[in-house]
């Protein structure tokens, strides 16, 4: 056979095996791109590419636009590409494809060049950016995306997902501009520690945003995406520092970096200042558990997912006021434990009313514990098993005042450990449009979960006295009428039993007080007489209309604040007198909007005519008695030099019996906040009125926190007088003066000041 026979054969048969291959990959292409027979399964259709959606934080915003915290289910915030650092742009060209800018898609230098890397030895592999996105963004290789053949076969799964994310990433391509490809791709790899996309990443490992990305950390975030668990700088430091200094290498390699730059940054520390978000850190950690069910519940209401459609949540709490809160509880109650230890040592604190210790408290306590239940679960009603595991010492990190500290402590030992520890509740408001400010629900969310803001409920003690002269003062009395510290009985509904309630001190002074005064020295018989005298029924009605939500029930013992409210309750309540009569429903968020800025819902609180405005004014008079009055209770502020710098303050404190609830209630022009202090369980608290009464245990809260705002103008709130009502008082608040007056009177009707009630007796 001639020689240029054999050559045209060789040139025919190429040609026509060149050809065959191309008519194999287009019809393979386009089987794959209908999914023939359903061998190789669905491709990612056409709307899905134009309309990609990943699950996004949805994030909770203060009201001077501070982040509080984030939900999700994968930590994402997308961002624009003029937010990246070009550190970080180039970084990626030079690991992952240096030539995106050229390619469609497909980077057939690099695809072409694997099998020199096969024989090499070296596992490099061949995916674009846009592949890459393709697998990221659309989950190409997941089961709702697999055929027959990939079921059937690993190898044939292999070559099909490979053949989807190709064509996928070229109609990326055709889709997007490589500036949109490039930062959907940032948007959505994972980094490790619960960070996806560059927004989060750069916020856990470096404490920064994407356009600061200094070139040693763009380098090591960029080698993570290798394998972000092998690689991490927190797990694994020498692997992620080699990796790391093979990307310098690359940027170097590209002339994006010099060699000086190269060594100097290989020779320098990795520089982490990692913290994975979570929502035991951070400012209100307490009010952000509470909105949570709040939220999840709104956005199953309409059809909407609070871990991934990237909600924006903007709240009415003020991050300055919340952290004046926060150091407040903290500073306090840091100096108020240690006074406690001291005051138990060596005695266990808890104890019924005759102050002996109860039997079986820690064991009770004990069974309701997480790890009792999973125990429980494990080795049934084996008790032996149960209680060996119980009292069995392990390594655990438990909170005390100077920080977490890592012990070797049985779980039995930690339950009554966390029992001595007093906890504390406190909310701050703006009376005039119902915002919540601040919002401490603890003394640390990470290890005491309950919140005592709103979850929890407690006796009120005195600080439900108010809303029995309030519903004096609205009914004609005037904060000057006189009432005499005397007994007052009722009849009980068991047969021939009367309750006489007692004074604080257990003494009856027989001396007059007006109502302002017999209020700030919270005298309980001058209460108890409001109440005979106005009916239980009545007292319940106003404490209703004034904001009090609980179940109350209509007896005498209302005088002395003995049915639970939450600490939401109470501010809402003392906010009424501040505002003009109205009561304003607590609310804590002002607006939702979607991820591109659509607002889908304004919120509005509820509110209420429960006063009229001359009531709550002189409501407002009563309560700066607590700080005017000689005896108030509240005069103690002075020690924290709010009594002399002027404006005008009110409050009152609470205490209940045996001292298990410490209560203060503070109100100022435009900012009406409320404390309370106890034990998880109403046995454990104080002995002594000392030490367990309001003014001691939850007064200084309210101190030292508004030394805190008023100290910082960045708040917006002054030290001012109250305003006065428009209209002038039909009711006389100087007391000299009401007295002169009503000397003139020698029979025993009193005059009210407004006309009613004018035959109700000066005292009983």
């Amino acid at each position: 056979m001639k020689k240029g026979s054999i050559i045209k054969k060789i040139v025919w048969g190429t040609w026509i095996g060149f050809v065959c291959m191309l008519l194999f990959i287009v019809t393979y292409v386009y089987m794959v791109s209908i999914d023939m027979f359903g061998l190789f399964g669905p491709m990612v259709d056409i709307q899905t590419l134009e309309n990609p959606k990943n699950e996004y934080a949805s994030e909770l915003y203060t009201e001077d636009m501070v982040l509080l915290g984030k939900y999700f289910r994968e930590n994402r915030t997308p961002i624009k590409y003029e937010d990246i650092s070009p550190n970080m742009v180039n970084a990626l060209l030079a690991t992952e494809d240096i030539r995106f800018e050229e390619h469609s898609g497909i980077d057939m230098m690099g695809t072409l060049a694997i099998g020199w890397y096969l024989i090499k030895g070296d596992k490099r592999g061949s995916s674009t950016i846009s592949q890459q996105l393709a697998k990221n963004l659309f989950n190409t290789r997941g089961a709702q995306y697999e055929g027959s053949l990939a079921t059937k076969n690993h190898k044939m799964k292999v070559i099909i997902d490979k053949t989807k994310e190709w064509m996928t990433a070229i109609t990326l391509e055709k889709s997007y501009t490589k500036k949109e490809i490039m930062t959907m791709y940032l948007n959505t790899v994972d980094f490790g520690s619960n960070a996806y996309g560059i927004q989060v990443a750069s916020k856990t490992f470096f404490r920064t945003t994407p356009d600061s990305l200094k070139l040693n950390e763009a380098a090591m975030l960029v080698g993570m995406l290798k394998a972000p668990s092998l690689y991490s700088p927190v797990y694994n430091p020498d692997l992620a520092m080699g990796r790391r200094n093979t990307v310098l290498e690359q940027m170097q390699k590209y002339k994006f970096i010099t060699a000086a730059q190269c060594d100097s940054v290989k020779a320098s520390p990795l520089a982490l200042n990692y913290e994975v978000e979570n929502h035991n850190k951070g400012l209100a950690t307490y009010f952000r558990s509470h909105i949570n069910a709040y939220l999840i519940k709104w956005c199953k209401e309409r059809g909407l997912d609070l871990y991934k459609d990237g909600l924006k949540i903007y709240t009415t709490i003020d991050s300055r006021i919340q952290q004046h809160a926060e150091e407040a509880v903290g500073e306090h109650m840091k100096v108020l434990q240690k006074k406690f230890f001291s005051f138990w040592k060596g005695r266990t604190p808890w104890r019924d009313e005759e102050m002996k210790e109860i039997p079986n408290f820690i064991e009770n306590a004990a069974k309701k514990s997480d790890r009792y239940m999973q125990l429980k679960a494990a080795y049934g009603d084996d008790a032996e098993a149960i209680n060996l595991h119980m009292n069995r010492k392990i390594q655990m990190r438990i909170f005390s005042w100077n920080g977490d500290k890592d012990t070797l402590m049985s779980p039995m030992d930690s339950i009554r450990y966390y029992k001595h520890f007093l906890q504390a509740g406190f909310m701050a408001m703006d009376p005039l449009n119902g915002h919540i400010k601040a919002w401490v629900g603890g003394i640390d969310h990470k290890h005491f979960k309950y919140d005592h803001v709103k979850q929890g409920k407690r006796q009120p003690g005195s600080t439900f006295k108010p809303f029995v002269y309030a519903t004096a003062l609205d009914l004609g009395y005037s904060p000057c009428f006189e009432v005499a510290d005397l007994p007052v009985t009722f009849e009980t509904a068991d047969v021939n039993k009367t309750w006489t309630p007692q004074n604080s001190d257990g003494v009856y002074s027989g001396q007059t007080f007006t109502l302002r005064k017999a209020m700030a020295n919270s005298i309980n018989s001058i209460t108890a007489n409001l109440v005979k005298r106005l009916g239980p029924e009545t007292i319940v009605q106003y404490a209703k209309r004034i904001g009090i939500q609980s179940p109350i029930d209509a007896v005498p013992a209302i005088c002395l604040g003995v049915y639970d409210v939450s600490v939401y309750e109470m501010v809402g309540a003392y906010s009424t007198f501040v505002n003009h009569g109205v009561w304003t429903e607590p609310f804590f968020i002002q607006r939702i909007e979607d991820r591109n800025g659509n607002v889908l819902q304004d919120f509005v609180p509820k509110t209420v005519e429960a006063l009229n405005e001359e009531s709550a004014y002189l409501m407002v008079h009563m309560l700066r008695g607590a700080t005017e009055e000689k005896g108030g209770t509240a005069l103690g502020l002075n020690k924290w030099g709010l009594l002399w710098k002027g404006g005008e303050i009110g409050g009152k404190t609470g205490t209940t019996q045996n001292y298990s609830d410490g209560w203060f209630m503070g109100i100022t022009p435009h900012l009406v906040s409320g404390a309370w202090v106890g034990g998880d369980d109403r046995s454990i608290h104080f002995r002594l009125m000392d030490d367990g009464q309001g003014a001691r245990m939850a007064m200084p809260i309210w101190a030292i926190f508004m030394n805190k705002i008023y100290a910082d103008a960045n708040t917006g709130i002054k030290q001012e007088n109250f305003p006065r009502p428009a209209k002038p008082l039909s009711v006389e608040i100087n007391c000299k003066t009401y007295h002169d007056r009503n000397m003139q009177y020698s029979d025993s009707s009193m005059y009210q000041g407004t006309g009613k009630n004018q035959d109700l007796p000066k005292d009983l």
